[in-house]
Protein backbone atom coordinates (compact mmCIF):
# COMPACT_ATOMS: atom_id res chain seq x y z
CA UNK A 1 0.00 0.00 0.00
CA UNK A 2 1.34 3.39 -0.95
CA UNK A 3 1.45 5.47 2.19
CA UNK A 4 3.00 8.86 1.63
CA UNK A 5 4.29 10.61 -1.49
CA UNK A 6 6.79 13.42 -1.09
CA UNK A 7 4.92 15.29 -3.81
CA UNK A 8 1.44 14.67 -2.41
CA UNK A 9 1.23 17.01 0.57
CA UNK A 10 -1.72 19.14 -0.47
CA UNK A 11 -4.77 17.09 0.56
CA UNK A 12 -6.37 17.94 3.87
CA UNK A 13 -7.90 15.38 6.19
CA UNK A 14 -11.65 15.60 6.55
CA UNK A 15 -11.76 15.17 10.31
CA UNK A 16 -13.83 16.44 13.18
CA UNK A 17 -12.04 18.68 15.69
CA UNK A 18 -13.50 16.88 18.71
CA UNK A 19 -10.57 14.85 19.99
CA UNK A 20 -6.82 14.82 19.76
CA UNK A 21 -4.37 12.21 18.54
CA UNK A 22 -3.08 10.91 15.22
CA UNK A 23 -5.00 7.63 14.92
CA UNK A 24 -7.88 9.41 13.26
CA UNK A 25 -10.52 8.19 10.79
CA UNK A 26 -10.68 9.74 7.34
CA UNK A 27 -14.35 10.68 7.54
CA UNK A 28 -14.69 11.56 3.86
CA UNK A 29 -14.04 7.89 3.04
CA UNK A 30 -16.11 6.41 5.89
CA UNK A 31 -19.70 5.29 5.15
CA UNK A 32 -22.42 6.62 7.44
CA UNK A 33 -22.97 3.33 9.33
CA UNK A 34 -19.28 3.16 10.19
CA UNK A 35 -19.25 6.80 11.26
CA UNK A 36 -22.10 6.00 13.61
CA UNK A 37 -20.24 2.96 14.96
CA UNK A 38 -17.12 5.02 15.56
CA UNK A 39 -19.12 7.77 17.28
CA UNK A 40 -20.66 5.09 19.52
CA UNK A 41 -17.21 4.00 20.70
CA UNK A 42 -16.04 7.58 21.13
CA UNK A 43 -19.07 8.40 23.27
CA UNK A 44 -18.66 5.22 25.29
CA UNK A 45 -15.01 5.93 26.10
CA UNK A 46 -16.09 9.36 27.28
CA UNK A 47 -18.92 7.96 29.42
CA UNK A 48 -16.64 5.35 30.96
CA UNK A 49 -14.20 8.08 31.95
CA UNK A 50 -16.95 10.17 33.50
CA UNK A 51 -18.44 7.23 35.39
CA UNK A 52 -15.10 6.05 36.70
CA UNK A 53 -13.12 9.23 37.19
CA UNK A 54 -15.41 12.24 37.06
CA UNK A 55 -16.55 14.74 34.48
CA UNK A 56 -13.22 16.54 34.13
CA UNK A 57 -11.48 13.30 33.11
CA UNK A 58 -13.45 13.29 29.84
CA UNK A 59 -10.99 15.91 28.56
CA UNK A 60 -8.48 13.08 28.15
CA UNK A 61 -10.49 11.27 25.43
CA UNK A 62 -8.33 10.92 22.32
CA UNK A 63 -8.27 9.20 18.94
CA UNK A 64 -5.32 6.95 19.78
CA UNK A 65 -6.80 5.37 22.90
CA UNK A 66 -10.24 5.08 21.26
CA UNK A 67 -8.63 3.01 18.48
CA UNK A 68 -6.91 0.79 21.04
CA UNK A 69 -10.22 0.25 22.85
CA UNK A 70 -11.96 -0.69 19.60
CA UNK A 71 -9.27 -3.25 18.74
CA UNK A 72 -9.14 -4.76 22.23
CA UNK A 73 -12.91 -5.06 22.46
CA UNK A 74 -13.13 -6.56 18.97
CA UNK A 75 -10.46 -9.14 19.78
CA UNK A 76 -11.08 -9.90 23.44
CA UNK A 77 -14.33 -8.26 24.50
CA UNK A 78 -17.60 -9.95 25.33
CA UNK A 79 -19.60 -6.78 24.55
CA UNK A 80 -19.59 -6.61 20.78
CA UNK A 81 -22.91 -4.79 20.68
CA UNK A 82 -24.05 -2.05 23.03
CA UNK A 83 -26.49 0.80 22.82
CA UNK A 84 -25.20 4.03 21.37
CA UNK A 85 -25.69 7.44 22.95
CA UNK A 86 -27.96 9.86 21.08
CA UNK A 87 -26.00 12.86 19.87
CA UNK A 88 -26.72 15.66 22.30
CA UNK A 89 -25.01 18.68 23.80
CA UNK A 90 -25.57 17.04 27.19
CA UNK A 91 -24.60 13.50 26.15
CA UNK A 92 -21.49 13.60 28.35
CA UNK A 93 -23.79 13.48 31.38
CA UNK A 94 -25.24 10.13 30.32
CA UNK A 95 -24.00 6.89 31.83
CA UNK A 96 -22.01 4.08 30.17
CA UNK A 97 -23.84 1.64 27.92
CA UNK A 98 -21.24 -1.16 27.82
CA UNK A 99 -20.78 -3.30 30.93
CA UNK A 100 -17.18 -4.13 30.07
CA UNK A 101 -13.98 -4.48 32.08
CA UNK A 102 -12.05 -3.62 28.92
CA UNK A 103 -13.73 -0.22 28.67
CA UNK A 104 -13.30 0.44 32.40
CA UNK A 105 -9.63 -0.52 32.40
CA UNK A 106 -8.96 1.52 29.28
CA UNK A 107 -10.50 4.55 30.97
CA UNK A 108 -8.12 4.15 33.91
CA UNK A 109 -5.17 3.59 31.58
CA UNK A 110 -6.00 6.77 29.65
CA UNK A 111 -6.01 8.79 32.88
CA UNK A 112 -2.65 7.30 33.91
CA UNK A 113 -1.12 8.10 30.53
CA UNK A 114 -2.32 11.66 30.99
CA UNK A 115 -0.71 11.79 34.43
CA UNK A 116 2.68 10.79 33.08
CA UNK A 117 2.34 13.09 30.09
CA UNK A 118 1.87 15.96 32.53
CA UNK A 119 4.89 14.80 34.55
CA UNK A 120 6.90 14.75 31.33
CA UNK A 121 5.65 18.22 30.36
CA UNK A 122 6.60 19.54 33.78
CA UNK A 123 10.10 18.07 33.46
CA UNK A 124 10.60 19.50 29.97
CA UNK A 125 9.23 22.95 30.65
CA UNK A 126 7.57 23.72 34.00
CA UNK A 127 4.55 25.98 33.70
CA UNK A 128 1.68 27.22 35.80
CA UNK A 129 -0.72 25.87 33.18
CA UNK A 130 0.60 22.33 33.51
CA UNK A 131 0.37 22.56 37.30
CA UNK A 132 -3.23 23.78 37.08
CA UNK A 133 -4.23 20.95 34.74
CA UNK A 134 -2.53 18.46 37.05
CA UNK A 135 -4.46 19.92 39.97
CA UNK A 136 -7.74 19.80 38.03
CA UNK A 137 -7.24 16.13 37.17
CA UNK A 138 -5.74 15.29 40.57
CA UNK A 139 -8.70 13.40 41.97
CA UNK A 140 -9.12 11.32 38.80
CA UNK A 141 -5.41 10.54 38.71
CA UNK A 142 -5.32 9.50 42.37
CA UNK A 143 -8.23 7.13 41.84
CA UNK A 144 -6.64 5.53 38.78
CA UNK A 145 -3.34 5.14 40.68
CA UNK A 146 -5.07 3.36 43.54
CA UNK A 147 -7.09 1.09 41.24
CA UNK A 148 -4.24 0.06 38.93
CA UNK A 149 -0.87 0.70 40.62
CA UNK A 150 0.78 -1.85 38.34
CA UNK A 151 -0.28 0.05 35.24
CA UNK A 152 0.87 3.30 36.81
CA UNK A 153 4.30 1.82 37.51
CA UNK A 154 4.67 0.37 34.03
CA UNK A 155 3.73 3.63 32.30
CA UNK A 156 6.01 5.60 34.62
CA UNK A 157 8.94 3.31 33.80
CA UNK A 158 8.15 3.70 30.09
CA UNK A 159 8.38 7.48 30.35
CA UNK A 160 11.55 7.04 32.41
CA UNK A 161 13.11 4.89 29.71
CA UNK A 162 12.22 7.53 27.13
CA UNK A 163 13.76 10.21 29.34
CA UNK A 164 16.99 8.20 29.62
CA UNK A 165 17.20 7.95 25.83
CA UNK A 166 16.65 11.67 25.55
CA UNK A 167 19.45 12.36 28.02
CA UNK A 168 21.69 10.09 25.96
CA UNK A 169 20.94 12.31 22.95
CA UNK A 170 19.33 9.55 20.87
CA UNK A 171 18.52 10.77 17.36
CA UNK A 172 16.67 7.64 16.18
CA UNK A 173 13.00 8.61 16.42
CA UNK A 174 11.69 5.20 15.36
CA UNK A 175 13.83 3.37 17.89
CA UNK A 176 12.68 5.71 20.64
CA UNK A 177 9.05 5.30 19.63
CA UNK A 178 9.28 1.52 19.62
CA UNK A 179 11.09 1.34 22.96
CA UNK A 180 8.44 3.61 24.42
CA UNK A 181 5.72 1.55 22.76
CA UNK A 182 6.94 -1.70 24.27
CA UNK A 183 6.45 -0.25 27.74
CA UNK A 184 3.05 1.28 27.03
CA UNK A 185 1.86 -1.98 25.45
CA UNK A 186 2.31 -4.03 28.63
CA UNK A 187 -0.93 -2.80 30.27
CA UNK A 188 -2.79 -3.30 26.97
CA UNK A 189 -1.50 -6.87 26.86
CA UNK A 190 -2.81 -7.40 30.38
CA UNK A 191 -6.20 -5.92 29.43
CA UNK A 192 -6.39 -8.33 26.47
CA UNK A 193 -5.95 -11.23 28.90
CA UNK A 194 -6.15 -14.68 27.32
CA UNK A 195 -6.74 -13.06 23.92
CA UNK A 196 -3.27 -11.49 23.86
CA UNK A 197 -0.88 -12.58 21.11
CA UNK A 198 2.43 -11.29 19.68
CA UNK A 199 1.02 -9.43 16.67
CA UNK A 200 -1.46 -7.59 18.89
CA UNK A 201 1.41 -6.35 21.07
CA UNK A 202 3.37 -5.44 17.95
CA UNK A 203 0.40 -3.48 16.62
CA UNK A 204 0.21 -1.33 19.76
CA UNK A 205 4.00 -0.93 19.86
CA UNK A 206 4.21 0.19 16.24
CA UNK A 207 1.22 2.49 16.67
CA UNK A 208 3.05 4.20 19.53
CA UNK A 209 6.14 4.50 17.35
CA UNK A 210 4.14 6.03 14.49
CA UNK A 211 2.51 8.52 16.85
CA UNK A 212 5.88 9.38 18.41
CA UNK A 213 7.47 10.05 15.00
CA UNK A 214 4.54 12.17 13.79
CA UNK A 215 4.48 14.10 17.05
CA UNK A 216 8.22 14.82 16.83
CA UNK A 217 7.83 16.10 13.26
CA UNK A 218 4.80 18.15 14.28
CA UNK A 219 6.73 19.70 17.19
CA UNK A 220 9.96 20.66 15.42
CA UNK A 221 9.36 24.40 15.61
CA UNK A 222 7.99 24.41 19.15
CA UNK A 223 10.78 22.22 20.50
CA UNK A 224 13.44 24.34 18.87
CA UNK A 225 11.97 27.55 20.24
CA UNK A 226 11.46 26.07 23.71
CA UNK A 227 14.85 24.37 23.82
CA UNK A 228 13.21 21.02 24.55
CA UNK A 229 14.27 17.62 23.28
CA UNK A 230 13.41 16.43 19.78
CA UNK A 231 15.23 13.48 18.14
CA UNK A 232 15.27 15.19 14.76
CA UNK A 233 17.13 18.18 16.17
CA UNK A 234 19.92 16.19 17.85
CA UNK A 235 22.19 16.14 14.82
CA UNK A 236 20.91 19.32 13.19
CA UNK A 237 23.30 22.24 13.62
CA UNK A 238 21.68 24.71 11.23
CA UNK A 239 17.96 24.62 12.11
CA UNK A 240 16.24 27.88 11.18
CA UNK A 241 12.60 26.96 10.95
CA UNK A 242 10.42 23.94 10.48
CA UNK A 243 9.58 24.49 6.81
CA UNK A 244 13.21 24.77 5.77
CA UNK A 245 14.15 21.67 7.77
CA UNK A 246 11.36 19.63 6.17
CA UNK A 247 12.31 20.79 2.66
CA UNK A 248 15.92 19.75 3.21
CA UNK A 249 14.98 16.39 4.74
CA UNK A 250 11.75 15.61 2.93
CA UNK A 251 12.77 12.26 1.42
CA UNK A 252 14.31 11.05 4.66
CA UNK A 253 11.30 12.06 6.74
CA UNK A 254 8.76 10.53 4.38
CA UNK A 255 10.80 7.33 4.16
CA UNK A 256 10.92 7.13 7.95
CA UNK A 257 7.18 7.68 8.27
CA UNK A 258 6.40 5.20 5.50
CA UNK A 259 8.48 2.57 7.23
CA UNK A 260 6.87 2.83 10.64
CA UNK A 261 3.34 3.02 9.18
CA UNK A 262 4.16 0.00 7.02
CA UNK A 263 5.08 -1.92 10.19
CA UNK A 264 1.79 -0.86 11.74
CA UNK A 265 -0.20 -2.00 8.71
CA UNK A 266 1.61 -5.34 8.58
CA UNK A 267 0.75 -6.06 12.22
CA UNK A 268 -2.82 -4.94 11.71
CA UNK A 269 -3.34 -7.34 8.78
CA UNK A 270 -2.76 -10.23 11.21
CA UNK A 271 -4.72 -8.75 14.11
CA UNK A 272 -7.68 -8.06 11.82
CA UNK A 273 -8.27 -11.79 11.35
CA UNK A 274 -8.92 -12.07 15.09
CA UNK A 275 -11.38 -9.16 15.27
CA UNK A 276 -15.07 -9.96 15.65
CA UNK A 277 -16.39 -6.49 14.86
CA UNK A 278 -15.52 -2.95 13.72
CA UNK A 279 -13.10 -3.98 10.95
CA UNK A 280 -14.55 -1.43 8.53
CA UNK A 281 -13.78 1.35 11.00
CA UNK A 282 -10.27 0.12 11.81
CA UNK A 283 -9.49 -0.46 8.11
CA UNK A 284 -10.32 3.19 7.48
CA UNK A 285 -8.13 4.36 10.37
CA UNK A 286 -5.09 2.19 9.59
CA UNK A 287 -5.06 2.43 5.79
CA UNK A 288 -6.46 5.93 5.28
CA UNK A 289 -6.56 7.98 8.47
CA UNK A 290 -3.07 7.37 9.87
CA UNK A 291 -1.35 7.97 6.50
CA UNK A 292 -3.34 11.19 6.14
CA UNK A 293 -2.22 12.26 9.61
CA UNK A 294 1.35 11.61 8.51
CA UNK A 295 0.93 13.78 5.42
CA UNK A 296 -0.42 16.59 7.55
CA UNK A 297 2.37 16.23 10.12
CA UNK A 298 5.08 16.43 7.45
CA UNK A 299 3.32 19.28 5.68
CA UNK A 300 2.95 21.23 8.92
CA UNK A 301 -0.83 21.04 8.92
CA UNK A 302 -1.29 18.70 11.84
CA UNK A 303 -3.83 19.78 14.45
CA UNK A 304 -3.86 16.58 16.47
CA UNK A 305 -0.91 16.63 18.84
CA UNK A 306 -1.52 14.02 21.52
CA UNK A 307 -1.57 16.29 24.55
CA UNK A 308 -4.32 16.86 27.07
CA UNK A 309 -2.73 20.24 27.79
CA UNK A 310 -3.33 21.24 24.19
CA UNK A 311 -6.89 19.96 24.35
CA UNK A 312 -7.66 21.95 27.46
CA UNK A 313 -6.03 25.20 26.41
CA UNK A 314 -7.09 24.92 22.73
CA UNK A 315 -3.50 25.62 21.72
CA UNK A 316 -4.18 24.49 18.18
CA UNK A 317 -7.75 25.76 17.97
CA UNK A 318 -9.50 22.48 18.63
CA UNK A 319 -12.84 22.19 20.37
CA UNK A 320 -13.99 19.48 22.75
CA UNK A 321 -17.59 19.24 21.61
CA UNK A 322 -19.03 16.43 19.50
Amino acid sequence: IQILHVDDLSSMCDRRPDMFGYTVPLYSRMPSPERAAYQKYYCETCHQLKAGFGLVSTATVNYDMTFNTIVLNAVAGDVQEFEGTPKSVRCVFRGPKADSDIFRKMAAYTVLLTKWELVDDRTDKPSVKTDLIDLTLGRAISKAESMYPEYDGIVGRGFGRLRDMELDGCSDAVRMGKEFGKALTEPLSDIAGDSDFPELRSLFTDLTAAVYVMDAIDDLEDDFMDGTYNPFLQECTDFRNRDEYVRKNLYGLTGLVNGVIGDLQRDYSTVRRHMRSMTGVTDNIVYLGVPESAKNAVAGRSAAKMSVKNALDLRKKRTSTY
